[in-house]
């Protein structure tokens, strides 16, 4: 929790949003498109850290949170939608001993149990592939479905149908109502035999045999899951009438005597984490002669009166846990390295492979991550590499097998780029960072259409009208390559006019939008060119120093030429370095509070690069900002710190932060010696907590209001 207690509030707040975007897309390219675009494991590092932060900042639990979500809600499928009576949910995950033996213990602290009392707890493998519910009547199978978001899933019985695993008929005497819940999969030889099918009828090829598996039974045609070969196995169940005995095996050993396959390695263990971490190990080394992929072992505890005690929380029960396996590995040669461009400028080396078979998926790329990974792994086109494979897509190289021969001449390392490879601008690495970047910023092919989309946004120059699908389009046609272009569009009337889906009044809205943005806000400006460390705070803090743009980029030459004229002496340390080069930022830009030498880099990059720089000239012969200047009122909390927490009801965090600045206060992110007032709203919690420590003023929103409508106006030099 280290790194996530050094987080602000408002970093946390973002994060979260950003997490909550990532992970819903990933859920819907996993569980509702079987086309994943990254690992598993990436994909459990982004809910790890989602339940981070959360478990730090309670209070900014998102309604829209991963963390109470399952799966991916059913879209536009062919096949229809089937509501579960009893949610179908998922299951936490648990990479190491110590996670085991911490989910035990929560389960005894629960129960008040003993410590150290043995529990009976179900171990079984757990199986790569798709969840499905089968619903039975009277012993009649009546509806199979999928998992879908939990809640709702398509309905697959016609399919099912041709799965030889399921009953469509239980024995005599079984519940009313019972459902039955496993998995449909497919078996690694027979997902080798469909992909060498599909590829000679020129069909499409599956990933993996969790994908082929749901592909197969998510078919609007059920005569083509016919012809798939799909199996089947039970391991728990859902709405029941009544259950066939007291314990989790006693339910799986009924469901086997109904006809269900199960797990062949299920078993019951009466131990601690020790003998369920052995069990882990033992199905882990038999992993690789399996018939079918699996990605786990899941431990449930035996007692379903325990179970009902224990129940749920959020998506998942406190009663079972999946203990993942570690990614699968092979050899193989690198034959090429490819240098690929993110949105965000950032370089990032693409290892071209042989192609090698790891886990039943050929592989032919691997991420090198960075120019220090490549050179950590001493790394160059022709070694071979032993890849590890911990998901559906990119995998990385965990050890380079090449070593030079004793006494041979050392080949040339692979020379990473000093030069984007997109549009030539210089490619740098920050101090104290891995990544390199490049510095084209709104010139780059990469990262130009996400960079507009920023400078428009409603924190920039909020332009109404002007959003991802005009941005677009209007830059595949080539009128929008750089932000100066959004003032030219006037000059293009008829031609928008001529779009399919524009009329006369939506280009006249959008070009009167635009007019309005001649005279722009600086700092929203500067916000807007989404420069590397120029967030909207420190824009407004450079132009309240600086006053005008013109002077931002003489401070930024100035800073450029000085680092360039005082590199570090011999016997400097980093650390006095960085103390140095901060004290000049500081200096030359006239800013003083949390203002350090990364911004300086930043923007004496960027005016570094010609290319930015004729950016920045042709958007300036296009707008023409004021001088800056920020209006203050006379308050009681003028040259002082607040920080807000919980939340608003009557403002957005925004609001509340730019009223504190307008009374002459500063809004901080999080709570310190040097913090003066908290304004506490509902669902505060360790904010409040180190104020009452510290001995800081709380008080209410209302409170907070009531300091605003007192304040008397006065004006304010920027």
């Amino acid at each position: 929790m280290g790194e996530t207690a050094a987080v602000s509030e408002a970093e946390a707040a973002n994060e979260l949003m950003r997490l909550a975007r990532a992970i819903v897309k990933h859920d819907r390219l996993y569980h509702a498109e079987d086309s994943p675009e990254i690992t598993d494991a990436e994909y459990d590092a982004l809910v790890r850290r989602n339940a981070e932060l959360e478990a730090a900042f309670p209070h900014l639990i998102r309604e829209d949170s991963p963390s109470r979500k399952v799966g991916h809600a059913v879209a536009s499928s062919p096949l229809g939608k089937v509501a579960h009576e009893v949610r179908m949910m998922s299951l936490d995950n648990a990479f190491s001993p110590e996670e085991v033996a911490e989910w035990l213990a929560r389960m005894r602290r629960f129960l008040n149990l003993p410590e150290g009392e043995p529990l009976a707890i179900t171990a079984e493998d757990k199986i790569d592939g798709l969840s499905c519910s089968l619903r039975y009547e009277n012993g009649a199978l009546v509806r199979a479905a999928t998992r879908g978001d939990g809640q709702v899933g398509e309905d697959v019985t016609p399919n099912v149908a041709h799965i030889p695993d399921i009953p469509q008929k239980l024995p005599a005497g079984v519940p009313e109502v019972f459902e039955v819940r496993g998995e449909v999969y497919m078996e690694k030889q027979a997902f080798t035999a469909l992909n060498a099918a599909q590829h000679e009828a020129g069909g499409k090829l599956f990933a993996n045999t969790r994908n082929a598996a749901a592909g197969s039974l998510r078919q609007k045609d059920a005569s083509v899951t016919a012809k798939r070969p799909l199996r089947f196995w039970a391991h728990g169940w859902g709405a029941v009438s009544e259950l066939p005995g007291s314990t989790q095996a006693e339910v799986v050993e009924t469901l086997k005597r109904w006809g269900f396959p199960v797990s062949p390695l299920f078993t019951r263990i009466v131990g601690d984490a020790a003998d369920l971490v052995a069990h882990y190990d033992a199905i882990g080394r038999a992993r690789p002669d399996l018939p079918y992929d699996i990605d786990g072992v899941v431990y449930k505890l035996d007692r379903l009166d325990w179970q009902e005690r224990l129940g749920f929380v959020a998506k998942a029960p406190r009663w079972a846990l999946a203990h993942k396996f570690p990614a699968e590995r092979a050899e193989t040669v690198v034959q090429g390295i490819d240098i690929q461009v993110g949105r965000t400028g950032k370089l990032t080396p693409v290892g071209r492979l042989a192609p090698v078979l790891v886990g039943g998926v050929t592989v032919t790329n691997v991420t090198l991550h960075n120019r220090d990974e490549i050179a950590r792994l001493g790394l160059r086109i022709g070694d071979r590499v032993v890849i590890q494979r911990a998901g559906d897509v990119i995998p990385q190289v965990v050890e380079n097998l090449t070593r030079p021969k004793e006494g041979g001449e050392p080949r040339p390392a692979y020379p990473f780029p000093d030069h984007c490879p997109e549009c030539g601008s210089e490619a740098v690495a920050e101090e104290g960072e891995v990544d390199v970047r490049c510095t084209g910023g709104l010139i780059c092919p990469a990262q130009r259409t996400q960079r507009l989309e920023h400078f428009v946004s409603r924190k920039a120059l909020d332009i109404e009208g002007l959003g991802e699908k005009t941005i677009a389009q209007f830059f595949v046609l080539g009128w929008l390559e750089s932000p100066a272009d959004i003032f030219r569009l006037r000059q293009r009337r008829s031609d928008i006019l001529a779009l399919e889906g524009w009329q006369d009044k939506s280009v006249d809205n959008l070009l009167a939008a635009v007019e309005t943005k001649r005279t722009p806000d600086a700092a929203r400006l500067l916000f807007g060119l989404g420069i590397r460390h120029v967030g909207e705070v420190t824009a407004r803090d450079l132009m309240k120093a600086l006053g005008d743009l013109p002077s931002l980029r003489t401070a930024a030459e100035a800073f450029h030429a000085y680092r360039t004229d005082n590199p570090p002496t011999p016997d400097e340390k980093t650390s006095p370095f960085k103390a140095r080069m901060d004290q000049a930022a500081k200096d030359m830009f006239g800013v003083s509070d949390q203002f350090g030498a990364a911004v300086a880099h930043s923007l004496a990059d960027f005016f570094h690069e010609p290319h930015n720089v004729a950016v920045w000239e042709d958007l300036l012969e296009q707008v023409s900002p004021p001088r800056y200047e920020v209006k203050t009122v006379a308050s009681r909390v003028a040259g002082k710190t607040v920080v807000f927490t919980g939340k608003l009801e009557t403002m957005s965090r925004d609001e509340a932060k730019a009223q504190a600045e307008r009374l002459g206060a500063k809004a901080a992110g999080s709570v310190s010696a040097k913090t003066d007032l908290l304004v506490a709203g509902p669902g505060a919690g360790s904010k409040m907590k180190k104020a009452a420590e510290l001995g800081i003023e709380v008080i209410d929103e209302a409170g907070w209001a009531a300091i605003v409508a007192e304040a008397q106006e006065v004006s304010g030099g920027g």
